[in-house]
């Protein structure tokens, strides 16, 4: 058979920029490498439901030959030699294979459907890549600007400190720590900037495009079920990867009914003309036309088909035992994801307090060190703390934020709570069945 192939490429048109959460994660699911890896595996998988369908249809075979015959029997009365051509033409039609076709057919629907909810997986994992890239661009330019802060204090500091020095008022220790805490202020700087420099790289890793100016995205808590329990519940009837476990549950036990197919005759339709010339030592032309239904029923194969469908009867129980497994790794990723926000929430509240506490510690140094009631090891230890409180806050306010996407995830639904549309390829065909 002589046929074209045209291969397909899957493109995706790439923004110059991303703002926004929404924009990032819509990049990412349009161009990320991962992404269109599981896309294209799962319209692999599709052309073998048609590769199967073929079986309905009928299948037609030409053949064709020429060449030398040397032929001695009863008919020749010794030895000819004939130049020898043959022509045949074959058409075969299914009419019942012990239903192995229809099986089939359902055996790679339902692969294809475990695809395509696995691209869904993909998507969502890659997308809460994407959202974790984000706040940490967010995050380390925050971290950025403390550190900048906590700079520019110290260097009040250690200018207050010189020009004390320079009157003759202060001491010589006193220079020399307000140095040191200078120095380490600088040092923390540079190493927050080489954190944002990271977080901006692996922001372009996974997104596609370089951050620029980058906004705070709102929170999906609304979206949050008002209990773990409930989070669970839906995330058992919503998770692609329990769905792609379930499909697979589905193409086994349409295997196992393909392998009942040896068990039964099959039955066929064939119609075949023969045109053939000098065909064994006889000169002249040979033709035929055949129109037959024949019936093929193996009796005997060795115990192969029984073993062949023993063998499909423990992976329908294997496929079950993945899914079981599934269900529970989706169960701990929910209440995981949780408890991580129910930390998060916890710590927040204390660490706004330790920041307030601090800066007013801070502050009242700051005048009992002008008035000689602080030393100067005091003051800078206080605008360390403050520092320090700072950091811990802002982290813990991006650890909350990002859990609640974490948690959307854990049940399937960070798309639905970014308003981004999953890939084409996401949508399994039973659903497009339905529609």
């Amino acid at each position: 058979m002589l046929a074209t192939y045209t291969l397909p490429i899957l493109l995706s048109i790439q923004p110059v920029f991303a703002n926004t959460l929404q924009e990032a994660v819509s990049n990412t699911i349009a161009t990320n490498p991962s992404v269109l890896a599981a896309a294209n595996e799962r319209e692999a998988v599709r052309q073998e439901i048609s590769q199967a369908r073929a079986g309905y249809l009928p299948s037609v075979d030409l053949a064709v030959g020429t060449g030398w015959e040397r032929t001695n029997n009863p008919s020749t009365n010794g030895s000819v030699s004939r130049n020898r051509d043959e022509a045949s033409i074959q058409l075969r039609q299914m009419l019942f294979d012990g239903l192995a076709t229809p099986n089939e057919v359902k055996r790679h629907t339902a692969r294809t459907d475990s695809r395509s909810y696995g691209v869904f997986s993909v998507a969502e994992n890659t997308a809460l890549d994407a959202v974790l890239a984000y706040h940490n661009v967010l995050r380390q330019q925050t971290l950025v600007e403390l550190a900048q802060t906590n700079l520019e204090a110290h260097q009040r500091t250690h200018d207050q400190i010189t020009l004390r020095s320079e009157r003759g008022v202060g001491r010589g220790a006193d220079m020399e720590q307000s140095l040191s805490r200078l120095a380490l202020a600088q040092a923390n700087l540079v190493a927050e900037q080489s954190n944002l420099r990271d977080a901006e790289t692996a922001y372009l890793r996974v997104v596609g495009v370089a951050p620029t100016s980058l906004t705070l995205p709102e929170s999906p808590v609304a979206m949050i079920p008002g209990s773990v329990d409930e989070a669970v519940n839906q995330a058992i009837n919503n998770h692609p990867t329990l769905k792609a476990a379930s499909s697979d549950v589905e193409s086994a036990h349409a295997q196992h009914a393909t392998a009942r197919a040896p068990f039964m005759p099959r039955v066929d339709f064939e119609v075949r003309s023969r045109h053939d010339h000098n065909i064994d030592g006889a000169r002249g032309r040979d033709k035929d036309m055949q129109a037959m239904l024949r019936l093929r029923y193996n009796l005997l194969s060795g115990g192969r088909d029984t073993a062949r469908r023993q063998e499909t009867a423990y992976l329908i129980n294997q496929a079950a035992e993945i899914r079981n497994n599934t269900h529970r790794q989706v169960e701990e990723s929910v209440r995981l994801s949780w408890n991580a926000m129910e930390n998060a929430n916890s710590q927040l509240s204390y660490l706004r307090q330790h920041v307030e506490a601090a800066e007013k510690s801070r502050d009242a140094y700051q005048q009992q060190f002008n008035l000689g009631q602080r030393t100067l090891l005091d003051l800078l230890d206080s605008e360390n703390e403050v520092f320090r409180a700072r950091i811990a806050h802002t982290n813990a306010q991006y650890d909350q934020l990002y859990s609640h996407y974490r948690i959307m995830n854990s049940m399937g639904m960070l798309l639905e709570s970014l308003n981004v549309p999953a890939p084409d390829t996401a949508v399994a065909i039973s659903a497009q069945n339905q529609n």
